[in-house]
């Protein structure tokens, strides 16, 4: 690979590979098992998005810390209440959809190589970030997954893992709400990103986790129709 060729479009998945891609995606996240491992992407994608938006806003970034159990948390300092506080607890869950959206959005247009690259981007700023040593495996490792694949890999396989990405985020965005949920009903998560912004705005938590939902939700449809662009036949003209 040149980097040159990040400007240049790259064809676009044939529809089958796109298919298998998100076929196997939705294997990763529906089986338990495998998805306790891959669920640690979908917390750094979370964690990202908590960082960038507290950046945004001003705040100062303190750290962040990825865990074995796939939790994870960001600190940030700077005023407690306010919108950026608002939006830095918002981002977390809407992350890993918003992001796997976007990666749709240029696979659809072949910037294969440009969408893999940004996510390279993304780790490296992230890995600056972490303060422990289980943070930086799982950064480091998924960073080095996607390098190999954009610097050795084949046009052919780079758009099938650009398709396998975008739709394993999109698809994984979805279920951590329902775990969410599931923790809240069981008064387990008490400090919860829902609870965090009920507190900051006297919304009621379960309206955050919809929000959460409905974000997730658009993603996840708007995605699918830019990875599986499929063609309706329209009904005979008269």
């Amino acid at each position: 690979m040149k980097f040159s060729d990040l400007w240049h479009a790259q064809d676009v998945p044939e529809l089958w590979i796109s298919g298998v891609a998100t076929l196997a995606a939705l294997v990763l996240v529906g089986y338990g098992p495998v998805w306790r491992i891959a669920r640690n992407v979908v917390t750094i994608a979370h964690e990202g998005g908590h960082a960038i938006v507290a950046l945004v806003f001003g705040r100062k970034l303190d750290g962040i810390r990825l865990h074995s159990d796939t939790s994870g948390v960001t600190v940030s300092r700077g005023r407690p209440d306010g919108a950026g506080m608002v939006f830095t607890a918002l981002a977390g869950y809407t992350a890993p959809s918003l992001l796997g959206l976007l990666f749709a959005w240029l696979l659809g247009m072949g910037r294969i190589t440009l969408m893999l690259w940004f996510a390279l981007l993304l780790l490296i700023g992230m890995l600056v970030m972490i303060r422990n040593v289980f943070g930086v495996v799982s950064v480091v490792t998924t960073g080095a997954v996607i390098f190999a694949v954009s610097w050795f890999g084949s046009a052919e396989i780079q758009g099938a893992f650009a398709a396998f990405g975008a739709a394993f985020l999109l698809l994984a965005g979805v279920r951590p709400v329902f775990e969410l949920q599931r923790l809240r009903a069981r008064r387990q998560a008490p400090s919860s990103d829902a609870d965090q912004l009920a507190h900051l705005t006297g919304v009621p938590g379960i309206v955050w986790v919809g929000v959460f939902f409905t974000v997730a939700l658009a993603s996840l449809l708007l995605g699918a129709w830019l990875l599986l662009p499929l063609e309706w036949p329209l009904p005979p003209t008269p």
